[in-house]
């Protein structure tokens, strides 16, 4: 499997690769299958937030699968350890629900949500954002791709990036945005032909918007 490791805002050890190389063992015990895992760390620099400076993002491509998890702590070890707990349990969570359908088992029940972005882009070490208004138009990014741009003079940045949304089932979008650990979903409903969005309410209610133009809901 190959191992990408990138930092945001921060540098990357030596010593750091090394544990992350030895750690991701615990994934290909579950995913044998798995292609490569981008792990992003991001330097949080607000000395308030000294507990939660560190996140460790972790992104796994095995095969058509992308399961995605993420951590906060004080440093980038314990927060590396607390998104591979994460990422392991949705790894046998995925491994489990392709047994059941093997078995025949075709309605399974949604567990706890939590975009299913497309596999990470390497990106540099230290990620500054883009200043032309121009770089962030998704239409010119490729599939992964992502760009920074800051409004004006102001602290505010945009991050953009380029989402493939497959044709598929709730059901389906559902248990994709499990695998990647957010609370919605962007893709398009094979039902309907219509751009949808798949959302976590609160327990086990979940919410679906989909897109349409006024034209085609007066012709249907």
């Amino acid at each position: 499997m190959e191992i990408v490791v990138t930092g945001r805002h921060t540098q990357i050890k030596q010593r750091f690769r090394d544990v992350v190389e030895n750690k991701m063992n615990r994934v290909t015990a579950i995913a044998p299958d798995a292609q490569r895992a981008q792990i992003v760390v991001t330097h949080e620099g607000n000395p308030r937030q000294a507990d939660t400076a560190k996140r460790v993002e972790i992104t796994v491509i095995a095969g058509r699968t992308v399961v995605r998890a993420e951590a906060s702590s004080a440093d980038e070890f314990s927060a590396l350890d607390l998104a591979l707990d994460k990422l392991t349990l949705r790894l046998r969570r995925s491994r489990d629900r392709r047994k059941d359908h093997r078995r025949g088992y075709t309605n399974p029940q949604p567990v706890d949500l939590g975009v299913v972005e497309p596999p990470a882009v390497e990106e540099p070490a230290v990620d500054e954002p883009s200043n032309s208004p121009a770089d962030a138009v998704a239409g010119d990014l490729g599939p992964g791709e992502s760009v920074e741009v800051q409004v004006g003079d102001t602290p505010i940045v945009i991050r953009r990036k380029l989402h493939i949304a497959e044709p598929m089932s709730i059901d389906e979008a559902l248990y994709e945005m499990e695998l990647i650990g957010h609370d919605f979903f962007l893709f398009v409903n094979k039902e309907t032909g219509r751009p949808s969005v798949v959302y976590h309410r609160h327990g086990w209610s979940y919410g679906v918007f989909e897109i349409d133009t006024p034209e085609n809901v007066k012709k249907d």
